[in-house]
């Protein structure tokens, strides 16, 4: 059975709450998950009954972790369970919709793909259930570096969030040897204000005034974004703030999400004719804040009226596969390619080496080049103009095969158990419960590779940590 764990309290003068007696979003989950597998049980586009069955499955076993979690009375952060429910929509909704580029593969090879999903499944929530450990209570873990007027620090973080992404996405001011640092910086504070904030309000925490200023920090934030016509960032900050209502809540903000899931799925359908306009050799050439309104109003416009073959949830499911990188991994290895045998890990540690002391550094997407490279996907010029997303799973399956895709399973599972079973009793505004809230952040990015996966969640680490820091210790 799962071990349980209890939230990391706010900062207010008060516990957490008590346990609901009812337990609607379990009830809620269920539901979607009975309509879910009743749905493609009858509609799946898969080409026999065994792909049918390992779509589903990996459904049951994606959504198991969440749905232990929402049963349970406790408001512990859903780190693990974000982590697994993503193999809904890069694993399973691919198999299950017949995805274009699955074509190309065998039904042994789509099979073998889906097995290996299904042991980095099983193993993952094997070794969460029985992964033990006590909370620490050093003044790293137990003392809180951020406890008076939370929300002010907070509403700064989000304005001066907002105000980065707009000079960021809108002009050329930030100069590029700086872009880096500053990146890390704003975007590891807008995490935190995000999340906290959305968690906040979640548990009644925010005024009407203080929810109108982050709906309005939030939703410039994203459309600041989008105006790149890359959408990954504005959804991802959308996902942050719902995860950490949820977090509070325990239940779905069912009126919101009816509002931005069709105004997201019409924007995406429309992403390809607005880049065909509005980008020069792969790169956005982006509005002024006087033309945004008309910009959007046009993208709206392409959205509703052009309808590609699969329709809109068809592309958006394309989008975030991960299914098909697995299939080309497993087909090709070991049988045409050699396994890789740690390469893409070996270049894991120079990441966190400053570029400062190594001028040629790597970039920060040398592993997700190296795979696209040697199965054959790029040329090593491509590579400078785009990045082709492999995963974790895949990566792990492309070194070691399965015995990748387990250890991978083990990692990421005890990893996430022991630190929240290590920052049980910490204040979310203590170092080990920012960090907590970093993770949760990260814990859907499951499109990256282990190098950019670690490198990057390091960064924000600095920049979160570091600032609450010199705060404290050098300004008072």
């Amino acid at each position: 059975m799962i071990e349980s764990t209890s939230a990391p309290s706010e900062s207010e003068d008060r516990p957490e709450l008590p346990a609901r007696p009812d337990r609607r979003l379990f009830h809620g989950g269920l539901a979607l998950l009975a309509f879910t597998l009743g749905y493609y049980a009858f509609n799946a586009n898969t080409s026999s009954t065994t792909e049918l069955y390992l779509g589903l499955t990996i459904i049951v076993l994606a959504a198991l972790p969440t749905l232990q979690w929402a049963k349970r009375a406790t408001y512990e952060f859903p780190v693990f369970e974000v982590f697994m429910l993503t193999g809904i929509n890069i694993y399973a909704l691919p198999l299950l919709n017949g995805q274009i580029e699955l074509q190309a593969y065998s039904e042994s090879v789509i099979t073998q793909a889906g097995s290996a999903v299904l042991l980095f499944q099983i193993i993952a929530i094997i070794t969460h259930g029985i992964t033990r450990g006590r909370p620490r209570v050093t003044p790293f873990w137990a003392e809180e570096v951020i406890s008076r007027d939370i929300g002010i620090y907070l509403g700064y973080g989000l304005v001066l969030t907002t105000i980065y992404t707009g000079i960021n996405n809108l002009t050329d001011l930030i100069p590029t040897d700086i872009e880096g640092p500053l990146r890390a910086v704003f975007y590891g504070i807008g995490i935190i204000s995000t999340f906290v904030q959305g968690r906040r309000w979640g548990r009644g925490d925010l005024s009407n005034q203080e929810k109108i200023f982050f709906a309005v920090n939030v939703g410039l934030q994203v459309v600041f974004g989008f105006v790149t016509l890359f959408l990954i960032s504005g959804i991802s900050l959308i996902v942050l703030a719902l995860l950490g209502y949820v977090s509070g809540n325990k239940r779905l903000p069912v009126m919101a999400l009816a509002i931005v899931l069709p105004v997201i799925a019409v924007l995406h359908n429309g992403k390809s004719a607005m880049r065909d306009k509005y980008w020069k050799d792969n790169t956005p050439v982006v509005p002024s804040l006087v033309e945004m309104p008309a910009f959007f109003a046009e993208w709206f416009q392409q959205g509703m009226e052009y309808h590609p073959k699969n329709g809109m949830t068809g592309k958006l499911i394309e989008r975030t596969s991960l299914f098909q990188m697995i299939c080309l991994v497993v087909d090709n290895t070991p049988d045409r390619l050699p396994f890789l045998n740690g390469e893409t890990y070996a270049q894991i540690p120079g990441q966190f080496v400053p570029r400062f002391f190594w001028s040629d550094k790597p970039l920060g997407h040398i592993s997700t080049y190296t795979l696209s490279i040697y199965y054959g996907l790029q040329r090593p010029e491509d590579t400078k103009k785009t990045t082709i997303a492999f995963g974790l799973l895949a990566e792990a399956y492309a070194n070691f095969g399965l015995y990748g895709v387990g250890l991978l399973g083990v990692l990421f599972a005890f990893c996430f158990k022991k630190y929240g079973l290590w920052a049980q009793q910490s204040p979310m505004f203590s170092y080990a419960g920012l960090l907590l809230v970093l993770l949760m952040a990260w814990s859907f990015q499951t499109e990256f590779t282990l190098s950019i996966w670690l490198s990057s969640l390091a960064q924000a680490s600095i920049a979160v940590l570091g600032v609450p820091f010199i705060l404290r210790h050098f300004l008072g």
